[in-house]
């Protein structure tokens, strides 16, 4: 009897990744959660629960590379590592804070995405965690392009892929419960709150029920496709 398909998330300390890696798990994948918070990973990973916490640098190829060939053929890859930061006007946004979003948000997901798809059997889905924020915004400009970037990098490796039978697509949360708002004021966290079509934050389980539906079967007509996740605020204002 052959073991069950193998999954790798990045990211998956916390929040969105820790859903999927759950979600995944219970779906009857074996789940490796990766995220460079060893500590964390540690605390909460549960024995038998189909997940094993590995710590990875996703930015690091040769420690991902290392992980992918000792661990064997991957089926599912979601690259949900990224960071945020503080509201940064553009015109005062510096080259390091610039260039750190965009070294963990699209670099690291290029490197696991390309190492993950080298040894990756047909019928494989790499599925990329961008963000409503692609659009557009702003004060966040760094983080606009990292996402953007991931949008645009997940439509070229689909039209590349879907030769070797590999899906590629994305999903576009907009604003979900996790630890990345801890960084704004409460204030601000309402406005913001308030401008969301349930008036809250979205489960990070919400975001998990897509990404599994994109990582099954059923799925398989769908590739190079950004799917938001915003509750239809992309949609425009309410109406008066």
């Amino acid at each position: 009897m052959s073991s069950p398909a193998l999954a790798l998330v990045t990211g998956a300390a916390r929040g969105i990744g820790r859903a999927i890696a759950e979600r995944l798990a219970r779906d009857g994948l074996r789940v490796l959660a990766c995220d460079i918070d060893a500590d964390e990973l540690a605390a909460q990973t549960r024995r038998g629960d189909g997940i094993r916490g590995v710590a990875l640098d996703c930015c690091d190829r040769p420690a991902v590379a290392a992980l992918l060939e000792r661990e064997g053929p991957v089926s599912v890859v979601v690259n949900n590592a990224g960071v945020a930061s503080e509201m940064i006007p553009a015109l005062e946004l510096s080259r390091e804070a610039f260039q750190r979003m965009l070294a963990v948000n699209l670099r690291g997901t290029f490197v696991v995405a390309q190492e993950a798809a080298r040894r990756m059997p047909a019928g494989g889905r790499i599925i990329n965690i961008a963000s409503r924020g692609y659009l557009g915004g702003a004060g966040a400009g760094h983080y606009v392009a990292s996402k953007a970037g991931v949008v645009g990098l997940t439509r070229a490796m689909a039209v590349e892929l879907r030769w070797r039978g590999i899906n590629v697509n994305a999903v576009a949360p907009g604003m979900v419960d996790t630890r990345m708002l801890s960084g704004f004021t409460d204030a601000v966290r309402r406005s913001l709150e308030r401008r969301e079509p349930a008036g809250r934050a979205a489960d990070p389980a919400a975001i998990a029920n897509i990404v599994a539906f994109l990582a099954s079967p059923d799925a398989d007509q769908i590739n190079g496709q950004v799917l938001l996740a915003d509750a239809g605020k992309t949609l425009g204002a309410p109406p008066l």
